[in-house]
């Protein structure tokens, strides 16, 4: 086969051989048919090979496996044996430790007897000492030599304590009964030593003999020392129970000063004659001080009780109370001051016996009695602030002989925070629960009113109806920004000092906020005479033919002088603003108010054909790049322009580009003035449509028409239907003032003024008007200075001023005229304005 075909054994040997395949290999023509006798020879001699190849195999096969069976056999025979082997060595080995056992059994037994007998000598020996020392106790008990005895009782003591399991005999349990009882003998003996030694007055004669009986009090234990350190103190304070309670006048809360100074003197008693009888680690005259402060406190509870009960229905005086409650701070600031702070006050009934106890200091020992009454104080801060309010009201905003800086602010807030500062503290010593909760409300009222009633008034209308001037304004905005600083770090330190279960409940944020919404409208003050300084700038633009233009050029006269305007006075200005946020604030403010400015004076000097919108879009151009260097301005030459600012700048002058690139589009064809405003202004407002029309010149009822229907079908289709109802911009264009002309411009825009119907600025600023017009804006509501960031993205450039439609009848005065509605507005105003991530420094200026 394999000489037939060179592969032949490889097929054979496949998976899915195929005989039929093979042979038609083999016989693939009829004349290959002649070679089948020889082929089939070939098969038969292979087969036969392979049968023979088999059979090899096979008895191989059965060789190899005999010889593994035999192999298996012979290995499980050496197991038994070995096991049995093992058996054997167990077997030994039992027999060997029973035969060690046996010879080591009297060697235990003797170990055990020699155990017993040490342990019976010992407690012979132990029980001849104890018995000894006892006896020897006995003796010098009687002949009062405590030294000694101190030492053996101690012996006595820590003999006795071996003796506790055997208690069962007779003769132990009788002489642990003696030892009972000569202890309670030497503790009475001792007492009687003092309590003679004290009554005859032969303390400074038996000082030796007290100090070495004090030494018997130690040993004796915890129960002994407390009896006799409890006896002392009632000793020494029975004189002062006598004059105190026995006697209502002298009692009462007006000879609160005769109690420490008795107190005082006793101390000095103990320093100069008892200090050296008893051992230092007692702290015998802590543990005094301690239950003259208790007996004492509870004196003060019983006084403050029945004054409060009095049949005429008045409470303690105040004056009376605070006097008081000073004294008393200032008798445990000393006591604390004495026995320092970390030592402990601990009550006479709770004396314990280790001397590393931690202790808590004589803090409200005795002014914890006056807790309760606490509200009266608190409501005497509350008259007393109650007066500070019309007189800081009344200060100027800075004194006559004090130089100007950046940074100054009012001495009112200083004097105020220092007023709050100081009743803190003396709250916080007495109360940390709901009388320092109820101080925290009254410190965020009072904080209210000063925003209200000192800091706006002073912004709105101060003196004769004169508003501040640019240095008072930047005073006020320090201030408000001082008072906020200032305001946040009171909050934290009293939700460090009150209890937790009252923490949640201290709240002066929103008091912080008024304070910004304050610093928000000095800004917006500053703004204001910026802008009024850019009048003859508008007034300029106003007077231009922007009607009869035939032909675009540079940039407009107006502009220079607007720009020349804003820049000096916002460089004088920003060099005051010490704090970038409000300088980044005031220059925000002026953009949005200049850009509103001139959308206003869009208004006026309709109508702006094509080359007018052309020539108005180039000079927004120019103010827009003017504008972008306004926060750097006093900053060197070669620096750049803050890049968010720019952005800024970019932001809010886009609402021009809408207006003046739809104005710059001619009428004809009309389609293209339709698809110019679907474009750019981008709502469906037929109003709105009407108004840009009117802003064109398109006054006519026939040419305005046809572009209305005209303009109603382009916005019906498909392509418009997502475009918003009306753009809120071109809403709020009011074009309700007659049109203005190069000659009549400025006259237009002041009737516009006088009639309150436009949000255009007054022609020329009137300081009088000023303060009621910034009043007027708080009381309204925040809407009404714009946006909801003083500063942010969304800020609206509307001043308080041009906002306004008409200054209300008078001031403020005395908080009158909706003064929570107001301070609700300047609140909301300042969570407007407030910055996240502001770090301040500590409590206090």
């Amino acid at each position: 086969m394999t000489t037939t075909n060179g592969d032949s054994r490889d097929a054979l040997d496949a998976v899915d051989y195929d005989p039929i395949d093979h042979l038609n290999a083999l016989f693939s023509h009829p004349s290959t048919l002649s070679t089948v006798s020889t082929v089939s020879s070939r098969l038969q001699t292979y087969g036969q090979q392979l049968d023979s190849d088999i059979s090899v195999l096979v008895a191989a096969q059965t060789s190899s496996d005999n010889d593994a069976v035999q192999r298996i056999q012979d290995a499980k025979a050496d197991l038994a044996a070995l096991f049995s082997r093992i058996e054997g060595v167990r077997t030994r080995a039992l027999e060997t430790e029973r035969t060690i056992t046996e010879m080591t059994a009297d060697i235990k037994r003797l170990d055990s007897t020699k155990k017993n007998l040490t342990l019976s000598m010992t407690a012979l020996k132990r029980l001849q000492m104890l018995t000894t020392a006892y006896e020897q106790l006995l003796g010098l008990s009687k002949s009062r030599q405590y030294k000694e005895c101190a030492h053996l009782l101690q012996a006595v003591i820590q003999l006795m304590a071996h003796f506790k399991s055997y208690r069962s005999i007779d003769q132990i349990a009788t002489l642990s009964k003696n030892v009972a009882e000569l202890q309670r003998e030497m503790l009475e003996q001792v007492c009687e030593d003092f309590e003679l030694a004290f009554a005859k007055s032969e303390v400074q004669q038996k000082r030796g003999m007290l100090s070495e009986a004090c030494m018997v009090i130690d040993a004796l234990g915890d129960h002994a020392r407390s009896r006799l350190i409890t006896w002392y103190c009632n000793t020494q304070l029975r004189e002062y129970r006598q004059i105190f309670r026995g006697n209502d006048e002298a009692g009462s809360l007006d000879n609160i000063a005769r109690r420490y100074s008795w107190f005082n003197r006793m101390l000095k008693t103990y320093d100069a004659e008892h200090a050296g009888l008893f051992p230092a680690h007692w702290r015998v005259n802590e543990m005094l001080a301690n239950s003259f402060c208790e007996g004492t406190r509870e004196d003060y509870k019983g006084i403050l009780q029945r004054s409060m009960r009095r049949t005429d229905g008045q409470p303690p005086d105040v004056n009376l109370l605070l006097s008081c409650l000073q004294e008393t701070l200032d008798f445990e600031h000393t006591l604390e001051k004495r026995f320092s702070v970390a030592e402990s006050r601990s009550s006479m009934d709770t004396v314990t016996s280790s001397t590393d106890d931690r202790r808590s200091g004589f803090s409200q020992a005795i002014s914890e009695a006056f807790e309760p009454y606490l509200s009266i104080w608190v409501e005497s801060q509350d008259k007393q602030l109650s007066t500070l309010i019309p007189r800081y009201r009344m200060q100027p905003i800075r004194q006559q002989d004090e130089e100007f800086h950046s940074q100054l602010v009012m001495p009112s807030s200083t004097e105020l925070f220092n007023h709050y500062r100081i009743t803190f503290a003396q709250c916080a010593k007495l109360s940390t629960g709901n009388k320092l909760l109820e101080l925290s409300k009254t410190f965020a009222k009072y904080l209210d009113l000063y925003a209200q009633q000192v800091l706006f008034h002073s912004l709105s209308e101060r003196g004769a109806g004169q508003g501040p001037s640019t240095e008072e304004t930047v005073i006020i905005i320090n201030t408000a920004d001082y008072c906020y600083q200032t305001t946040n770090q009171l909050e934290d330190k009293i939700k460090s000092r009150i209890d937790e279960d009252v923490r949640e409940q201290v709240d002066l944020q929103s008091s912080a906020d008024a304070f910004l919404g304050v610093a928000s409208a000095a800004v917006r003050a500053l703004v204001h005479s910026a802008e009024v300084d850019c009048d003859p700038a508008w007034r300029e633009m106003r007077n231009v033919a922007w009607s009869k233009m035939e032909s675009v050029g540079d940039q407009s006269g107006y502009v220079s002088v607007l720009l020349q305007q804003l820049n000096s006075r916002s460089k004088e200005i920003l060099s005051y603003l010490h704090k970038q946020q409000y300088a980044r604030a005031y220059c925000d403010n002026l953009v949005d108010a200049v850009t509103t400015t001139y959308i206003n004076n869009i208004v006026v000097c309709r109508p702006i054909p094509e080359t007018g919108a052309e020539q108005m879009l180039l000079d927004s151009y120019v103010l827009k790049k003017g504008f972008n260097g306004l926060l750097t301005i006093n900053a060197e030459s070669e620096t750049q322009p803050n890049q968010a600012f720019v952005k800024r700048v970019q932001q809010t002058t886009s609402k021009l580009d809408p207006i003046l690139k739809t104005l710059q589009v001619r009428s004809s064809p009309p389609e293209g003035l339709v698809q110019a405003y679907l474009i750019h202004i981008r709502d469906k407002s037929e109003g709105n449509f009407r108004k840009m029309l009117e802003l064109k010149g398109i006054t006519r009822r026939q040419e305005q028409s046809s572009l209305v229907e005209l303009f109603n079908v382009h916005k019906a289709t498909a392509t418009n239907e997502g475009l918003p109802a009306a753009n809120p911009q071109i809403s709020a264009l009011n074009l309700a003032a007659p049109a203005s002309t190069a000659a009549s411009g400025l006259a237009a825009l002041k009737e516009t003024a006088a009639s309150h119907s436009s949000p255009s600025l007054p022609a020329r600023f009137d300081p009088t008007n000023f303060g009621s017009a910034l009043m007027d804006a708080a009381r309204q509501g925040v809407d009404r200075f714009g946006s909801p960031h003083l500063g942010g993205p969304g800020a609206s450039s509307t001043s308080i001023a041009s906002r306004t439609t008409s200054p209300p009848p008078g001031g403020m005065e005395d908080g009158d005229r909706g003064p929570a509605s107001l301070n609700e507005n300047l609140k909301n105003l300042g969570k407007f304005f407030r910055r996240d991530g502001n770090s301040f420094g500590g409590f206090g200026r």
